[in-house]
């Protein structure tokens, strides 16, 4: 496992659309390493792997319920409506409101290759929406409906 570096806004990775995933091989599953070890250590609940420079589509979260790992992951329902803060390991020191579903249902591809399904709901839908968003090369600023100031960002934290 290696530390990966996160690229940064302005870097054109971040805009590209990835590529599925065709083999799940010993390549996928260290850079799916590589992410979860990289998310850790920035302290994110999500990485995609085009933050890293990989243009395929994976995706690591862990909201605090434990690690999870999607290969090939796909928005098949939404639901509601949220409206939150979020930040991003690739957009540093910014913060904004961006309206999200308040529940998903994604479908993707497990380590061993296996189809799964997963319901997510508050910000567990919003980790989801915010990295399947930057397989397909969008930002969360681009759905921002505004951006915290200095003194909105720390109460954030403080939650």
């Amino acid at each position: 496992m290696a530390i990966r570096y996160i690229r940064k806004i302005g870097d054109e990775v971040l805009r590209k659309k990835a590529k599925p995933v065709t083999e799940i091989n010993s390549h996928v599953l260290t850079i799916l390493d590589d992410m979860v070890q990289t998310m850790y250590l920035n302290d994110g609940v999500g990485l995609a792997a085009n933050q890293i420079g990989v243009l395929r589509r994976l995706v690591v979260i862990d909201v605090g319920e434990g690690l999870l790992e999607f290969i090939n992951p796909e928005i098949v329902y939404e639901e509601g409506e949220q409206v939150g803060a979020e930040g991003c390991l690739s957009i540093p020191g910014v913060v904004g409101e961006v309206k999200r579903p308040k529940k998903v249902k994604v479908k993707y591809l497990d380590r061993e290759g296996k189809e799964r399904e997963i319901e997510g709901e508050d910000l567990l839908a919003r980790a989801l929406c915010h990295e399947i968003d930057h397989l397909n090369g969008v930002l969360f600023i681009d759905k921002a409906i505004r951006f915290l100031d200095e003194e909105e960002k720390e109460q954030v934290k403080e939650v």
